[in-house]
């Protein structure tokens, strides 16, 4: 398996697969628009309208594990679209930790080790994926963005 097979919930509850994204570095992050970290929805767009056409994207995942997470996917997308001005995809609600953790978080957890361990310990948890769908790093979340712009310029050839 590779993360190309992994198929991810809009907001509207459609699925499709990562596969859509070959080629593309890809910067996934777990979300939360009621999370005192969430002022990281500027620098995040920021890094998007950045280097989209360089072949950045970055995907958005809201979830309500840490309990900062309300309503459904959809109202989440609209919270981030109108109160942060975000552009780049979000997705419908996922569990990022546990039995019912979404497949993709399940794979970058395994695939990847945190402080201490591989669960997700917070909200925006960032993971950089390269154009082959390797991923190349883990970010915690009180990460900034802008900490790792270089590594997303070297992923990019910049």
């Amino acid at each position: 398996m590779n993360i190309y097979d992994i198929a991810v919930p809009k907001p509207n509850g459609e699925e499709y697969h990562l596969s859509q994204y070959k080629g593309k570095a890809m910067l996934i992050v777990n979300t939360a628009t009621k999370c005192g970290l969430r002022d990281q929805f500027d620098s995040l767009e920021k890094m998007y309208e950045e280097y989209k056409e360089q072949g950045l994207v970055v995907l958005g995942f809201p979830s309500d594990q840490f309990g900062q997470e309300k309503g459904s996917g959809a109202e989440a997308q609209e919270a981030c679209r109108m109160t942060y001005g975000v552009t780049f995809p979000m997705h419908d609600l996922v569990k990022v930790n546990g039995k019912e953790a979404h497949p993709l978080f399940n794979y970058l957890t395994t695939n990847t080790k945190g402080f201490l361990s591989s669960a997700i310990k917070w909200n925006f948890t960032k993971f950089l994926i390269d154009q082959n769908g390797n991923i190349v790093s883990r970010f915690s979340p009180k990460d900034k963005p802008e900490s790792f712009e270089k590594d997303i310029q070297k992923v990019l050839g910049k």
